[in-house]
C-alpha cells in the first residue's frame, strides 16, 4: 500500500468513526450505527480495517456490531483482504461492489468562474430529496438519505456543502467537501447534478471549486471514491485523477 493510499484509508476510517452516533469496536473492525438514519448503509455498517482479518468471521462481526437488521453491509478497506473475502462472503449470501480510490494533486488549482459556493443543509434539502426520491421512490428512504448529511458535519475538521447554481439562482448540482490540513487530504463526496441540469458543466464547476479550496487550505491531495463499474470513473480520469487502489463492500441479499 502506498503512503498516500494508507493515509486515505486512515482518513476514511477516522471519518466514519467521528460521524457515527454509536460506535462498536471489534477485532480488526468496527461497527458504526445511527438510529436516526437506520436505512443509511453509510451510517450502519461494519468497517474492516485489519488486512489480516478472518473473512469467515466477518458476517458474525456484522451481526455482533450492528444488531438485528434486514441487510448487513461490510466495508473492507484493504483490497487484498476484500479479494480473499469475496468467495467466503458469497457463500453466505453476500454480493460485492468494488469502489476505486482516485486522487490528484491540487497544486495550481484556481477557483472557476462562476465557482460553486458553500450552502447550508437547509438549502440542499429540497433538491437532494427530489433527486433521491427519483432514484428510489420510497419517501422514508429518500428523507433519511437527505438528512444524513447532518451527521457528516462531525466527520472532518472542515465539512462544506457546495452547490453550483443556474444563472437564475436555482441549485443545479451539489457535493460534500471534507478538508483535513493535518492529514494533508481533502475529499469530494456525493457529487450529483440534478436530472434537469445535466450536461451543462455543473459537475466540473463543483470539482474545480473543491480542488481550489483544498489548494487554498494548503492541502496537496484531493481524493474521491468512484464505482468501479460506472461511467464517473472515466469522467474523473479525464480530469486528472488516477487510481490509488480499490476497496470492496459487501451487502447480503
Amino acid at each position: 500500500m502506498s503512503d498516500l493510499l494508507e493515509r486515505v484509508t486512515a482518513f476514511r476510517a477516522a471519518f466514519a468513526r467521528r460521524q457515527a452516533a454509536e460506535l462498536v469496536e471489534l477485532p480488526g473492525a468496527f461497527a458504526v450505527r445511527d438510529p436516526e438514519f437506520p436505512r443509511s448503509q453509510e451510517h450502519n455498517q461494519l468497517i474492516v480495517e485489519a488486512p489480516d482479518a478472518d473473512p469467515a468471521a466477518l458476517p458474525g462481526l456484522a451481526v455482533q456490531g450492528l444488531g438485528p437488521r434486514r441487510r448487513y453491509r461490510i466495508n473492507v478497506l484493504d483490497e487484498a483482504l476484500g479479494e480473499r473475502a469475496t468467495p467466503v462472503l458469497a457463500a453466505t449470501g453476500y454480493e460485492r461492489d468494488t469502489e476505486l480510490v482516485l486522487a490528484r494533486d491540487t497544486a495550481g488549482c484556481l477557483l472557476p468562474e462562476p465557482a460553486a459556493r458553500p450552502v447550508e443543509l437547509a438549502d440542499l434539502r429540497d433538491p437532494v430529496f427530489h433527486q433521491q426520491f427519483e432514484w428510489s421512490p420510497d419517501e422514508v428512504l429518500a428523507r433519511q438519505l437527505t438528512e444524513r448529511r447532518s451527521a457528516r458535519l462531525r466527520g472532518a475538521e472542515t465539512v462544506l456543502f457546495l452547490a453550483a447554481r443556474t444563472p437564475e439562482g436555482e441549485i443545479a448540482a451539489w457535493c460534500d467537501l471534507y478538508l483535513d490540513p493535518a492529514a494533508g487530504l481533502a475529499q469530494v463526496e456525493d457529487l450529483v447534478t440534478g436530472a434537469a441540469h445535466r450536461g451543462r458543466g455543473h459537475g466540473d464547476t463543483l470539482l474545480a471549486t473543491g480542488l481550489a479550496l483544498a489548494a487554498a487550505a494548503g492541502i496537496p491531495q484531493l481524493f474521491l471514491i468512484a464505482d468501479a463499474s460506472d461511467w464517473p470513473r472515466e469522467w474523473y480520469g479525464r480530469r486528472g485523477f488516477t487510481e490509488l487502489g480499490r476497496t470492496h463492500s459487501f451487502l447480503n441479499r
